[in-house]
């Protein structure tokens, strides 16, 4: 079962908000995609949060677009920043990658992201499978939250 980011959204908010805050806060990040022969590939993405959609662009021919060709799940990991403080938690997305070749999609999305060719670049939306926040709460426990579609939101505590 998958989810687009509107349909998270609406399941929980305050959640939503925490990661999107979170992927707010730098603008490069880590995406994770399998290789021809199954390997996992990890890159540096942009990702953007526009109409109720999460959105990864990719420069034209990347491996990583490659990869969500051929496979299109994909892992997606926050920066954390510099330090040991990563304000809001660690934040992870993982789902199917859908990539949209309607010109007009595309060209709304171009229209606000400015990519550097606006002709030729790879979009992927995303579907959900899981999101998940890993934080510490109260300076005492290691709280990971785990979202997945149709069912509740999970927090499991660890000292």
């Amino acid at each position: 079962m998958t989810s687009n980011w509107a349909a998270f959204v609406a399941a929980e908010p305050a959640l939503a908000r925490t990661v999107e805050d979170r992927f707010g806060a730098f603008t490069h990040h880590v995406l994770a995609t399998l290789r021809k022969d199954g390997s996992p590939r990890t890159t540096g993405i942009e990702v953007r949060f526009l109409n109720g959609e999460l959105w990864l662009g990719m420069m034209p021919g990347s491996l990583k677009a490659l990869d969500l060709r051929r496979d299109s799940r994909f892992a997606l990991q926050a920066n954390p920043g510099s330090g040991t403080e990563m304000a809001g938690g660690d934040v992870r997305v993982a789902g199917r990658a859908v990539e949209v070749r309607d010109p007009q999609e595309i060209a709304r999305y171009a229209e606000v992201v400015n990519p550097p060719d606006p002709d030729a670049f790879h979009l992927f939306r995303a579907e959900l499978t899981e999101v998940v926040r890993t934080y510490i709460e109260d300076e005492k426990y290691l709280a990971v939250q785990l979202w997945k579609p149709g069912a509740p939101l999970r927090t499991t505590r660890r000292t």
